[in-house]
């Protein structure tokens, strides 16, 4: 079944925003109908509380989640928060994300269940880029009741998670183009960012006071957030920057190893992912990818390539890997492709730039238009069990899993729906 872009009929701004259309495969025809209310259930599931997850890889443990709906999506809140890409941490009952208020980013913590505003607090002038669009880049992560942000501009600023009153901030200069976009990672007891140049391709402070700890390289910096993993035992970060992609020890930030990664302006946006020995990279702009199995190498780590090409090219969007294959909605299209090979496997050429996450064998695809569709990940096919148009505009943020609900936005508007029967 190819998937189809959202629907684009003219009606009205409002009219499309208050509807979501849902299209459940053919077997069970198209049903277009009113949002209506739905009852939360709650759950046992983790929490969620920094961009990609608690593993950093895009996969949510929710439990019990409703994957074929014949009916509207219960929609059980939505909420105008202002501009931002930023993506939602969610731990217990509040969920965080930011937006724009008063020529000011804000960061927001809100109620699950309602939607309702519990604190917010502007931490820096707003960011105005009117080719992809404005707003704080970055999604907010939570840790040991700490809220932390990275602003566009360059300030990373650690929150109290319970009022929000500011704990400490440090401030960067070395913002790319599209300015600074990574999230903020928790290693420990250290809150680590690519922040570039003399700031340290990769930085990292005390998460509670603050303090300087290590800096890594001076390369200018990427636009992907520092992704974590252990090999042979210790605990390692890959930074994706500018020109290169490094690895440091997560605790020492001594670089172990690095490699030249040139793409078209700078673009390194997508999130590394490693699983088994093996360390893949993507980026978009013509570039393509690459899969490498590490080994050590004295105190340093080497790498092999094992294959590279143009198959995946992730622009800003990251991959999920399921029983090893890859998954992702990158510039040209929807596609699965095998993660040890590179062979694809499919390929739906009008579902790029979208975003995907993945919960108990299914894909949970946002295309940039708005809609969603649900699927079994396999490399089989792509046959959606639902198709629902939950937002309209500009959706380039990834959605999240949690507590039986799915948060979404565009990029000024959150939507949640109920997702348990």
């Amino acid at each position: 079944m190819r998937p189809r872009p959202a629907d684009d009929r003219r009606t009205t701004h409002r009219q499309k925003e208050r509807r979501t259309a849902v299209n459940v495969s053919p077997l069970f025809g198209r049903v277009v109908g009113i949002i209506v209310s739905g009852a939360f259930v709650a759950g046992a599931s983790g929490d969620w509380p920094n961009f990609r997850g608690p593993n950093h890889d895009g996969i949510s443990r929710e439990p019990d989640l409703k994957f074929e709906w014949k009916s509207p999506l219960p929609l059980v809140w939505e909420r105008e928060v202002g501009s931002a890409f930023s993506s939602f941490a969610c731990v217990g009952d509040r969920v965080y994300t930011c937006g724009t208020q008063d020529k000011q980013q804000v960061l927001f913590c809100l109620n699950a269940d309602t939607g309702a505003v519990l604190w917010q607090k502007p931490f820096e002038p707003e960011l105005v880029e009117r080719q992809g669009g404005d707003g704080t880049r970055s999604t907010p992560t939570i840790s040991d009741g700490r809220v932390y942000i990275l602003g566009g501009h360059g300030s990373l600023v650690c929150f109290d998670a319970a009022g929000g009153e500011e704990v400490w901030r440090r401030q960067f200069n070395s913002k790319p183009t599209w300015f600074y976009s990574g999230s903020v990672l928790v290693e420990g007891d250290l809150a680590i960012v690519s922040a570039g140049g003399s700031d340290g391709s990769l930085a990292a402070f005390d998460r509670k006071s603050g303090r300087e700890v290590w800096k890594c390289g001076s390369d200018p910096v990427g636009y992907a957030t520092p992704y974590p993993f252990t090999f042979n035992g210790r605990r390692y970060v890959a930074a994706f920057l500018g020109k290169c992609a490094l690895i440091a020890e997560a605790a020492t930030g001594r670089e172990v190893w690095r490699m030249p990664w040139q793409t078209d302006w700078d673009v390194n946006a997508s999130s590394p992912l490693f699983h088994d020995g093996y360390l893949f990279f993507s980026s978009g702009y013509r570039h393509g990818c690459i899969l490498l199995k590490l080994k050590a190498d004295g105190d340093k780590l080497a790498s092999e390539t094992v294959w590279q090409s143009t198959v995946l090219r992730n622009k800003f969007q990251s991959c999920v890997l399921h029983e090893g294959h890859l998954y992702t909605s990158d510039e040209t299209g929807l596609k699965c492709v095998e993660f040890l090979t590179g062979k694809e496997k499919w390929n739906h050429r009008r579902m790029k730039h979208g975003t995907v996450v993945l919960a108990d064998g299914h894909l949970f695809v946002l295309s940039e238009n708005g809609e969603l569709l649900i699927a079994p990940a396999t490399p089989a096919e792509f046959k959606p069990k639902t198709r629902a148009e939950i937002l309209s505009g500009r959706c380039w943020t990834v959605p999240v899993l949690h507590r039986g609900r799915l948060y979404a936005r565009n990029l000024k508007r959150l939507v949640c729906f109920a997702l348990r029967g």
